[in-house]
């Protein structure tokens, strides 16, 4: 009896071809998460970049932050948050507040209408991928964002 070549292969031992179809979806993925950033971006205000989005969705998420932790937590140059908060500003999507600690400093903060526009945007209390991910098993969810964890912290 002659065996095949998945016999062949362990199990724990991944194929390029294996690694080759993961990278492939991976970067279909990325397409559409870029296309519904996109989306999103516009809905809230059509002079509104990606990552302009990206940056709201972080404060929102962490509250008020500074530019350089920001950069930090983007993995962007602290320049870019600069130009990016000073349109947000012009946009009235974010004020910035002098950090009671360090006069010197200041915290960007997202406005009640930054919030109230995201919302309206994707939905109260939903993210990018609510619509996609809602309909699967929690169990799913928890071992796919795990799966992601580990490629996150592989050193990739």
């Amino acid at each position: 009896m002659e065996s095949t070549e998945a016999e062949a292969t362990p199990a724990t031992t991944a194929t390029p071809e294996a690694i080759l179809e993961v990278e492939e979806e991976m970067t279909i993925l990325g397409q559409k998460i870029r296309s519904k950033a996109r989306e999103v971006a516009l809905k809230i205000d059509p002079a509104l970049p990606p990552f302009g989005l990206k940056l709201l969705r972080l404060l929102a998420r962490l509250g008020p932050t500074h530019a350089s932790a920001a950069a930090d937590l983007l993995g962007a140059d602290r320049s870019i948050i600069s130009r990016q908060v000073k349109q947000l500003e012009e946009l009235g999507l974010v004020e910035l507040r002098v950090d009671a600690n360090d006069g010197r400093a200041r915290f960007i903060v997202v406005t009640p209408i930054a919030l109230e526009r995201m919302a309206s945007a994707v939905g109260p209390g939903q993210t990018l991928m609510h619509g996609a991910l809602e309909g699967w098993p929690e169990a799913d969810l928890h071992q796919f964002a795990n799966y992601l964890k580990r490629l996150n912290t592989s050193g990739l």
